[in-house]
């Protein structure tokens, strides 16, 4: 982390207005907070996320899904990770966009490691959520709670290559859970390796094809801010 990065501390209500029932029963007490995207946070927002060891046409399809939301004035949210993860972005980035990381570890520490500029940069520019605070230990679980914090936040979540032992399985049925709109990207589909997205198929998640599909489950646009220099 940055040193005299300033992080600030706020509710899920706080950053996403008035919360429902199930929202409510979700929600973390604290949330810790570092960057210059406003509170309550702008729309439309959309998760993509996937495997950690991403083969380089996951890594692709992330970075087109990304790059058409963008342009569509959609912010990327992601949990930071490799892969997947830091494809969506690096790639919000690079064309202009806003991008939120969820972290499954408190803002002062950076994981992975090779992600530490990356982390700084979003946490300068853009936007960084954690409910771990400062000093919490890393733990495999952190991971798993993170992801229906991700869930929460975002108005949709994408899944763009998971294996059937991946996180990002964690966040798809927390997604379909809260009565968020969740889809897989389709080459998974088209993977007769693979055997959960049947399943999350059977509970209303949705084939992707085209990113702009996206569009049509997704709130109006709120206020949507330029990436300050």
């Amino acid at each position: 982390m940055q040193k005299g990065t300033k992080i600030s501390t706020y509710s899920l209500e706080d950053l996403l207005g008035p919360l429902n029932e199930i929202e409510e029963k979700y929600a973390p007490k604290k949330l810790f907070v570092s960057g210059k995207l406003p509170i309550p946070l702008p729309s439309p927002r959309t998760a993509i996320i996937g495997s950690r060891k991403a083969s380089p046409e996951g890594l692709e399809a992330a970075s087109y899904i990304a790059k058409t939301l963008v342009k569509r004035g959609v912010i990327i949210v992601s949990g930071l990770a490799e892969g997947i993860d830091t494809s969506a972005h690096e790639t919000a980035i690079e064309e202009g966009g806003l991008t939120i990381a969820v972290l499954g570890t408190p803002l002062d520490r950076d994981y992975p490691q090779k992600n530490s500029l990356l982390q700084e940069i979003i946490m300068s520019h853009h936007l960084a959520i954690s409910q771990f605070p400062t000093g919490y230990p890393i733990q495999r679980k952190n991971f798993v709670i993170r992801n229906r914090l991700m869930a929460l936040i975002s108005d949709a979540s994408i899944i763009v290559e998971a294996g059937d032992a991946s996180g990002s399985l964690h966040q798809g049925w927390e997604a379909l859970r809260l009565g968020r709109p969740l889809f897989i990207w389709k080459s998974i589909i088209e993977n007769s390796s693979v055997f959960w997205p049947k399943k999350m198929l059977q509970y209303g998640a949705m084939i992707l094809t085209d990113p702009e599909e996206v569009l049509n489950v997704l709130p109006s646009h709120g206020r949507i801010l330029k990436v300050a220099p």
